[in-house]
């Protein structure tokens, strides 16, 4: 069991070292909203998601109502329950239901993807040792970047606040060049944003980004429906 969860922290290094420097962002974020250095860590302490701690934090600074951070944060989030479902066929016996309430804790997307990679059943002991390091990361530099926010000159800690944004940018650009269909949602999106900024100014932020995920994500699905390769194979 040690081996499996030492293995889990070696993989979960560069997670850790990627969340770290992101992470920094959102702390700078999260001061500059009025939070305090303990409660921004406290944030990614509990939830480890980029996008849904960035959007929290926007309903957050205007003020929004529960309701609305419910109902965007499972929006947001909701991607995490089919990557959980998608793991659950490849864990290990070992892995009991409390194991699964745990492990589901660090299902993000780094994670999801280097646990798919691997070819032999998921233990617990080997994702707990890879969340353990990536929560490591994205709690530490969260602190870092909300302490270093609160020190920093005002144009210094504004351009470091690009950082989690240069992630998103990130993660969207490699798929859009070769699927028309992530570049064409990431487009509405954002148009329907801005529409909603200038055009209705009445409609919270959380709202207004729930409306444009989920339009977005409609459309992208009609227009650019996913293929059924198992069909096509049997077809041909």
């Amino acid at each position: 069991m040690k081996s499996k969860f030492l293995r889990g922290i070696t993989h979960g290094i560069p997670i850790c070292l990627g969340y770290l420097s992101v992470s920094f962002g959102f702390g700078i974020l999260a001061v500059k909203a009025g939070l305090s250095v303990f409660q921004a860590a406290a944030i990614s302490a509990t939830n480890l998601t980029s996008a849904g701690q960035k959007a929290g934090l926007d309903v957050i600074a205007a003020g929004g109502a529960i309701i609305e951070m419910i109902l965007l944060q499972l929006t947001i989030n909701i991607r995490y329950s089919l990557m959980a479902l998608s793991l659950s066929q490849k864990l290990d016996k070992s892995f009991t239901t409390p194991h699964r309430f745990l492990a589901s804790y660090g299902i993000t997307d780094e994670i999801f993807a280097v646990c798919s990679a691997q070819k032999e059943p998921l233990t617990p002991a080997y994702m707990y040792g890879m969340i353990f390091i990536a929560a490591v990361g994205w709690v530490t530099g969260t602190a870092l970047g909300a302490a270093a926010g609160e020190l920093l000159p005002a144009a210094v800690s504004t351009a470091m606040e690009i950082v989690l944004y240069g992630m998103f940018i990130a993660i969207v650009i490699p798929p859009a060049k070769k699927q028309h269909g992530v570049l064409f949602a990431a487009v509405i999106a954002a148009a329907l944003s801005v529409m909603f900024k200038f055009a209705v100014p009445a409609l919270s932020e959380g709202f207004a980004m729930m409306i444009s995920a989920i339009t977005s994500a409609l459309l992208t699905a009609l227009i650019f429906p996913v293929k059924d390769e198992e069909g096509e194979a049997e077809a041909a």
